[in-house]
């Protein structure tokens, strides 16, 4: 079940049930750190169109590396952002199976937002190659806490993977926006999206969200989650060919997720 709350409503979608228990949930002020400490008020402010120009991918691109025949069997990318293993900084992964290079133009496009590489390297492992990125904001030297900048970061790497590997556009979803081609295959949203929540220690739940990735889904979970007063700790947000996984540590009034919330969320 997905819920969306606005001016103090819960929506529920067509099919899905309310417990009764859920009507106990009070509306009160957003509260988020995730890093995604949100300096501006959530209600009317995030959106799915994120506030940054990542343009479509060039029609021409320069490989970094790789073996890239039309024969080979293409991999499928990931982008990962990491909010949990540093408390100084986010931390990005990309992987595209042995075919990406040092990356050097994601790393001149992520300091146009304002941002500051710290610490880059590459290990490679039976998955293929990843490039990990340390990243701070420039104007603070912290980790990056805003989840519009979050998204735009997602959304600039992918742009210039499908700009270096525009046969990766066929195996992202975001190759449907920003690629030269669409994907392959596509998934149903209703058929693919899966939710679960656990409890992760007495003080905190842990949130696993699978769906199809589409652009501002970052900043749209984390808005309907913070909408009914959930606090988001931490978390990580994996863009997975046409799939985006979400892990988010969130608790309620410093306390793990009762029932009723779970059922809301």
């Amino acid at each position: 079940m997905m819920v969306a709350v606005s001016s103090g409503r819960i929506g529920i979608f067509p099919g899905s049930k309310l417990p009764e228990s859920s009507k106990l949930v009070k509306r009160c002020s957003p509260t988020v750190s995730l890093g995604f400490a949100v300096p501006f008020p959530l209600e009317g402010r995030l959106s799915s169109s994120v506030a940054v120009n990542v343009p479509k991918a060039a029609p021409t691109a320069a490989v970094e590396g790789g073996n890239n025949s039309e024969t080979d069997v293409i991999p499928t990318p990931k982008v990962i952002i990491d909010q949990d293993s540093d408390p100084e900084a986010t931390i990005v992964e990309v992987t595209f199976g042995d075919r990406l290079g040092p990356l050097l133009d994601t790393m001149g496009a992520l300091k146009n937002l304002g941002l500051n590489v710290v610490k880059a390297n590459v290990f490679l492992d039976s998955s293929g190659k990843h490039n990990k990125f340390a990243i701070t904001k420039g104007s603070t030297g912290r980790k990056v806490e805003d989840p519009e900048l979050l998204e735009a970061i997602r959304l600039t790497i992918i742009n210039n993977l499908l700009q270096y590997h525009p046969e990766s556009s066929t195996k992202l979803a975001l190759g449907e926006a920003l690629g030269m081609e669409p994907p392959m295959q596509k998934v149903d949203v209703d058929i693919v999206t899966r939710i679960s929540i656990s409890d992760d220690g007495p003080n905190r739940s842990l949130l696993l969200v699978e769906t199809a990735d589409r652009p501002g889904l970052l900043v749209d979970l984390v808005k309907i989650i913070t909408d009914i007063n959930i606090t988001v700790q931490s978390g990580e947000f994996d863009t997975e060919g046409l799939l985006a996984k979400a892990k988010f540590h969130v608790s309620y009034q410093d306390k793990a997720l009762i029932k009723p919330l779970q059922q809301v969320i």
